[in-house]
Protein backbone atom coordinates (compact mmCIF):
# COMPACT_ATOMS: atom_id res chain seq x y z
CA UNK A 1 0.00 0.00 0.00
CA UNK A 2 1.65 3.45 -1.07
CA UNK A 3 -0.39 6.09 1.64
CA UNK A 4 -2.37 5.66 4.82
CA UNK A 5 -4.12 9.13 5.08
CA UNK A 6 -4.79 8.93 9.23
CA UNK A 7 -7.26 10.97 10.50
CA UNK A 8 -8.75 12.13 14.45
CA UNK A 9 -11.57 13.87 14.39
CA UNK A 10 -14.25 14.97 17.02
CA UNK A 11 -17.75 15.65 16.20
CA UNK A 12 -17.11 16.13 12.39
CA UNK A 13 -20.46 14.34 11.35
CA UNK A 14 -21.05 17.22 8.53
CA UNK A 15 -17.34 17.17 6.23
CA UNK A 16 -16.97 13.62 6.55
CA UNK A 17 -18.14 12.93 3.28
CA UNK A 18 -16.88 15.84 1.29
CA UNK A 19 -13.59 15.17 2.84
CA UNK A 20 -14.07 11.69 1.98
CA UNK A 21 -14.92 12.54 -2.17
CA UNK A 22 -11.84 14.92 -2.19
CA UNK A 23 -9.12 12.23 -0.72
CA UNK A 24 -10.50 9.60 -3.72
CA UNK A 25 -10.63 12.45 -6.24
CA UNK A 26 -6.38 13.29 -5.40
CA UNK A 27 -5.65 9.48 -4.82
CA UNK A 28 -7.32 7.88 -7.96
CA UNK A 29 -5.99 11.21 -10.26
CA UNK A 30 -2.28 9.92 -8.87
CA UNK A 31 -2.74 6.34 -8.78
CA UNK A 32 -1.82 5.53 -5.25
CA UNK A 33 -2.79 2.83 -3.56
CA UNK A 34 -4.24 4.04 -0.24
CA UNK A 35 -6.47 3.67 2.90
CA UNK A 36 -8.38 5.95 5.04
CA UNK A 37 -7.90 5.81 8.89
CA UNK A 38 -10.50 7.60 11.29
CA UNK A 39 -10.08 7.64 14.57
CA UNK A 40 -13.37 8.67 16.24
CA UNK A 41 -12.52 10.48 19.00
CA UNK A 42 -15.28 9.95 21.00
CA UNK A 43 -17.73 12.06 19.14
CA UNK A 44 -21.02 12.99 20.39
CA UNK A 45 -22.96 13.49 16.73
CA UNK A 46 -23.44 10.83 14.43
CA UNK A 47 -19.77 10.80 12.63
CA UNK A 48 -19.23 7.48 13.76
CA UNK A 49 -22.32 6.17 12.00
CA UNK A 50 -21.43 8.27 8.87
CA UNK A 51 -17.87 6.53 8.81
CA UNK A 52 -19.58 3.31 9.00
CA UNK A 53 -21.64 4.49 6.34
CA UNK A 54 -18.71 5.85 3.99
CA UNK A 55 -16.61 2.21 4.82
CA UNK A 56 -19.75 0.36 3.06
CA UNK A 57 -18.89 2.39 -0.08
CA UNK A 58 -15.47 2.01 -0.35
CA UNK A 59 -13.66 -0.48 0.86
CA UNK A 60 -10.29 1.54 1.24
CA UNK A 61 -11.96 3.06 4.63
CA UNK A 62 -11.44 2.14 7.71
CA UNK A 63 -12.29 3.63 11.85
CA UNK A 64 -11.68 2.90 15.10
CA UNK A 65 -13.57 4.42 17.89
CA UNK A 66 -13.18 5.68 21.04
CA UNK A 67 -15.73 4.99 24.44
CA UNK A 68 -15.12 8.39 25.00
CA UNK A 69 -13.10 11.42 24.12
CA UNK A 70 -9.19 11.06 25.06
CA UNK A 71 -7.17 13.56 22.65
CA UNK A 72 -5.56 14.32 19.40
CA UNK A 73 -2.44 12.13 20.32
CA UNK A 74 -4.02 9.16 21.88
CA UNK A 75 -5.90 8.88 18.50
CA UNK A 76 -2.93 9.78 16.29
CA UNK A 77 -0.82 6.57 17.89
CA UNK A 78 -3.98 4.29 17.44
CA UNK A 79 -3.66 5.63 13.88
CA UNK A 80 -0.27 4.88 13.57
CA UNK A 81 -0.54 1.18 15.12
CA UNK A 82 -2.72 0.62 12.37
CA UNK A 83 -1.41 2.19 9.22
CA UNK A 84 -0.04 -0.21 6.93
CA UNK A 85 1.06 2.30 4.00
CA UNK A 86 5.24 3.22 2.97
CA UNK A 87 3.89 6.95 3.40
CA UNK A 88 1.35 7.88 6.09
CA UNK A 89 -0.37 11.18 6.16
CA UNK A 90 -2.09 13.13 9.12
CA UNK A 91 -5.02 15.50 8.38
CA UNK A 92 -7.80 17.43 10.34
CA UNK A 93 -11.31 15.95 9.61
CA UNK A 94 -12.57 19.97 9.32
CA UNK A 95 -11.98 20.47 5.46
CA UNK A 96 -8.92 23.16 6.24
CA UNK A 97 -6.00 20.78 5.02
CA UNK A 98 -6.39 20.34 1.75
CA UNK A 99 -5.75 16.77 0.11
CA UNK A 100 -4.42 18.19 -2.81
CA UNK A 101 -1.22 19.09 -1.14
CA UNK A 102 -0.21 15.08 -0.96
CA UNK A 103 1.26 14.16 -3.73
CA UNK A 104 4.10 16.84 -3.58
CA UNK A 105 4.77 15.74 -0.14
CA UNK A 106 4.89 12.11 -0.76
CA UNK A 107 7.10 13.10 -3.93
CA UNK A 108 9.53 15.07 -1.18
CA UNK A 109 9.57 11.90 1.16
CA UNK A 110 10.79 9.92 -1.98
CA UNK A 111 12.84 12.03 -3.95
CA UNK A 112 14.03 14.80 -1.58
CA UNK A 113 15.32 12.32 1.02
CA UNK A 114 12.76 14.00 4.19
CA UNK A 115 12.20 11.55 6.58
CA UNK A 116 9.07 13.88 7.32
CA UNK A 117 6.96 16.72 5.81
CA UNK A 118 5.23 19.24 7.85
CA UNK A 119 3.15 21.62 5.97
CA UNK A 120 2.89 25.63 6.82
CA UNK A 121 0.27 27.32 6.82
CA UNK A 122 1.42 30.51 5.63
CA UNK A 123 -1.86 32.18 5.16
CA UNK A 124 -4.37 31.18 7.90
CA UNK A 125 -8.23 31.91 7.55
CA UNK A 126 -8.45 31.73 11.48
CA UNK A 127 -9.18 34.41 14.21
CA UNK A 128 -6.04 36.66 14.60
CA UNK A 129 -6.16 37.44 18.31
CA UNK A 130 -7.39 33.69 19.56
CA UNK A 131 -5.45 31.55 17.05
CA UNK A 132 -3.04 33.39 14.78
CA UNK A 133 -0.72 35.59 17.04
CA UNK A 134 -0.71 33.03 20.28
CA UNK A 135 0.29 30.26 17.03
CA UNK A 136 3.21 32.62 15.77
CA UNK A 137 4.70 32.73 19.19
CA UNK A 138 4.51 29.64 20.13
CA UNK A 139 6.14 28.52 17.20
CA UNK A 140 8.47 30.97 17.42
CA UNK A 141 9.61 29.81 21.37
CA UNK A 142 9.35 26.30 19.90
CA UNK A 143 11.58 26.94 17.16
CA UNK A 144 14.21 28.56 19.47
CA UNK A 145 14.37 25.98 22.08
CA UNK A 146 14.33 22.67 19.57
CA UNK A 147 16.37 23.87 16.86
CA UNK A 148 13.88 22.59 14.33
CA UNK A 149 13.31 25.19 11.88
CA UNK A 150 9.67 24.63 11.03
CA UNK A 151 7.18 27.88 10.87
CA UNK A 152 3.89 25.85 11.95
CA UNK A 153 5.12 22.94 14.23
CA UNK A 154 1.51 21.95 15.45
CA UNK A 155 -0.26 22.05 11.28
CA UNK A 156 -2.08 18.80 11.35
CA UNK A 157 -1.48 18.04 7.77
CA UNK A 158 2.13 16.18 8.00
CA UNK A 159 3.71 13.35 5.71
CA UNK A 160 5.83 10.80 7.05
CA UNK A 161 7.68 7.75 6.19
CA UNK A 162 6.35 4.23 7.79
CA UNK A 163 9.34 3.57 9.83
CA UNK A 164 9.02 7.43 11.65
CA UNK A 165 5.79 6.96 13.17
CA UNK A 166 6.79 3.11 13.87
CA UNK A 167 9.26 4.77 16.24
CA UNK A 168 7.72 7.37 18.15
CA UNK A 169 5.29 7.81 20.88
CA UNK A 170 2.63 10.01 20.62
CA UNK A 171 0.83 10.47 24.07
CA UNK A 172 -0.85 13.06 26.17
CA UNK A 173 -0.56 16.35 24.33
CA UNK A 174 2.13 15.40 22.28
CA UNK A 175 0.96 15.74 18.89
CA UNK A 176 2.27 19.31 19.06
CA UNK A 177 5.76 18.07 19.28
CA UNK A 178 5.77 15.24 16.76
CA UNK A 179 8.81 16.63 14.74
CA UNK A 180 10.65 16.96 18.21
CA UNK A 181 9.99 13.28 18.58
CA UNK A 182 10.98 12.34 15.71
CA UNK A 183 14.24 14.26 15.62
CA UNK A 184 14.59 12.73 19.52
CA UNK A 185 14.53 9.55 17.50
CA UNK A 186 17.30 10.13 15.23
CA UNK A 187 14.95 11.46 12.36
CA UNK A 188 16.57 14.73 11.40
CA UNK A 189 15.70 15.40 7.89
CA UNK A 190 12.65 17.23 8.45
CA UNK A 191 11.15 19.71 5.65
CA UNK A 192 8.41 21.62 5.21
CA UNK A 193 5.88 22.70 2.60
CA UNK A 194 3.68 25.74 2.02
CA UNK A 195 0.09 24.43 2.31
CA UNK A 196 -3.23 25.85 1.66
CA UNK A 197 -5.13 26.44 4.61
CA UNK A 198 -9.07 26.53 4.01
CA UNK A 199 -11.63 28.75 5.84
CA UNK A 200 -13.93 26.11 8.41
CA UNK A 201 -16.64 25.10 6.52
CA UNK A 202 -18.71 23.33 8.73
CA UNK A 203 -18.70 23.34 12.67
CA UNK A 204 -16.77 24.98 15.08
CA UNK A 205 -12.97 24.77 16.81
CA UNK A 206 -12.50 22.15 18.94
CA UNK A 207 -9.52 23.69 20.70
CA UNK A 208 -10.03 26.06 23.74
CA UNK A 209 -8.06 28.59 25.70
CA UNK A 210 -6.00 25.48 27.55
CA UNK A 211 -4.01 24.65 24.98
CA UNK A 212 -2.26 27.64 25.74
CA UNK A 213 -1.35 26.24 29.54
CA UNK A 214 -0.67 22.95 28.35
CA UNK A 215 0.94 23.45 25.58
CA UNK A 216 4.46 25.37 27.38
CA UNK A 217 4.02 22.68 29.73
CA UNK A 218 4.06 20.11 27.27
CA UNK A 219 7.24 22.04 25.82
CA UNK A 220 9.03 21.08 28.78
CA UNK A 221 8.58 18.02 28.88
CA UNK A 222 9.23 16.60 25.64
CA UNK A 223 12.43 19.05 25.90
CA UNK A 224 13.37 17.01 29.68
CA UNK A 225 12.31 13.53 27.84
CA UNK A 226 14.40 14.14 24.51
CA UNK A 227 17.20 15.15 26.28
CA UNK A 228 17.46 13.01 29.72
CA UNK A 229 15.23 10.30 29.78
CA UNK A 230 17.88 7.99 29.74
CA UNK A 231 19.88 9.52 31.96
CA UNK A 232 18.05 11.61 34.53
CA UNK A 233 21.09 11.78 36.69
CA UNK A 234 23.13 14.00 33.96
CA UNK A 235 20.28 16.69 34.86
CA UNK A 236 19.27 16.14 38.62
CA UNK A 237 22.97 15.46 39.50
CA UNK A 238 24.74 18.51 37.92
CA UNK A 239 21.72 20.93 39.76
CA UNK A 240 22.10 18.95 42.92
CA UNK A 241 25.78 19.15 42.98
CA UNK A 242 25.68 22.64 42.22
CA UNK A 243 23.25 23.84 44.71
CA UNK A 244 25.03 21.55 47.65
CA UNK A 245 28.19 23.31 46.83
CA UNK A 246 27.14 26.50 47.19
CA UNK A 247 25.46 26.00 50.27
CA UNK A 248 28.43 23.78 51.68
CA UNK A 249 30.63 26.90 50.81
CA UNK A 250 28.57 29.13 52.41
CA UNK A 251 28.32 27.66 55.57
CA UNK A 252 32.00 27.03 55.64
CA UNK A 253 32.68 30.74 55.18
CA UNK A 254 30.18 31.00 58.06
CA UNK A 255 31.88 28.94 60.34
CA UNK A 256 35.39 30.56 59.42
CA UNK A 257 34.01 33.82 60.54
CA UNK A 258 32.97 32.77 63.45
CA UNK A 259 36.48 30.73 64.22
CA UNK A 260 38.51 34.22 63.10
CA UNK A 261 36.18 36.21 65.66
CA UNK A 262 36.66 33.81 68.70
CA UNK A 263 40.54 33.99 67.38
CA UNK A 264 40.41 37.67 68.25
CA UNK A 265 38.57 37.34 70.65
CA UNK A 266 35.58 38.97 69.20
CA UNK A 267 32.07 38.71 70.75
CA UNK A 268 30.50 37.72 67.57
CA UNK A 269 27.01 36.31 67.16
CA UNK A 270 25.83 32.80 67.46
CA UNK A 271 26.03 31.37 64.09
CA UNK A 272 22.24 30.24 64.24
CA UNK A 273 21.85 34.18 64.53
CA UNK A 274 23.48 34.78 61.21
CA UNK A 275 20.66 34.82 58.19
CA UNK A 276 23.25 33.26 55.49
CA UNK A 277 23.40 30.15 57.76
CA UNK A 278 20.08 29.79 56.75
CA UNK A 279 20.25 30.62 53.31
CA UNK A 280 23.11 27.99 53.14
CA UNK A 281 21.79 25.05 54.68
CA UNK A 282 18.60 25.60 52.61
CA UNK A 283 20.37 25.05 49.89
CA UNK A 284 22.57 22.16 51.15
CA UNK A 285 18.99 20.78 51.18
CA UNK A 286 17.89 21.02 47.64
CA UNK A 287 20.65 20.12 46.69
CA UNK A 288 20.70 16.82 48.40
CA UNK A 289 17.25 16.61 47.40
CA UNK A 290 17.38 17.17 43.70
CA UNK A 291 20.89 14.52 43.87
CA UNK A 292 18.49 12.06 45.36
CA UNK A 293 15.91 12.72 42.65
CA UNK A 294 18.25 11.63 39.92
CA UNK A 295 19.55 8.83 41.36
CA UNK A 296 15.88 7.32 42.03
CA UNK A 297 15.33 8.39 38.68
CA UNK A 298 18.09 6.84 37.34
CA UNK A 299 16.95 3.56 39.32
CA UNK A 300 13.66 3.87 37.37
CA UNK A 301 15.48 4.55 34.39
CA UNK A 302 17.61 1.55 34.18
CA UNK A 303 14.38 -0.74 35.36
CA UNK A 304 12.30 0.25 32.66
CA UNK A 305 11.33 -2.06 29.50
CA UNK A 306 12.24 -0.03 27.05
CA UNK A 307 15.53 0.97 28.78
CA UNK A 308 17.55 -0.67 25.77
CA UNK A 309 14.52 0.47 22.69
CA UNK A 310 17.57 2.07 20.19
CA UNK A 311 16.25 2.79 16.93
CA UNK A 312 18.03 0.73 14.18
CA UNK A 313 18.89 2.00 10.98
CA UNK A 314 20.32 -0.65 8.63
CA UNK A 315 20.98 -4.38 9.10
CA UNK A 316 23.53 -6.46 6.57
Amino acid sequence: MDISIVIPLFNEEDSLPELVQWIEKVMITNSFSYEILFIDDGSKDDSWNVIKSLSEKNKNITGISFQRNYGKSAALYVGFEAAKGDYVITMDADLQDNPEEIPEMVRMLKEDGFDLVSGWKKIRHDPVLSKNLPSKLYNWTVRRMTRIKLHDMNCGLKAYKKRVIKSIEVYGDMHRFIPVLAKWAGYKNIGEKVVKHQERKYGVTKFGLERFVRGPLDLISVMFISRFAKRPMHFFGVFGTFMFAVGFVATLWVGIQKLIALNKHIKAPLITDNPYFFIALTAMIIGSLFFMTGFLADLVSRNSADRNNYQIAEKI
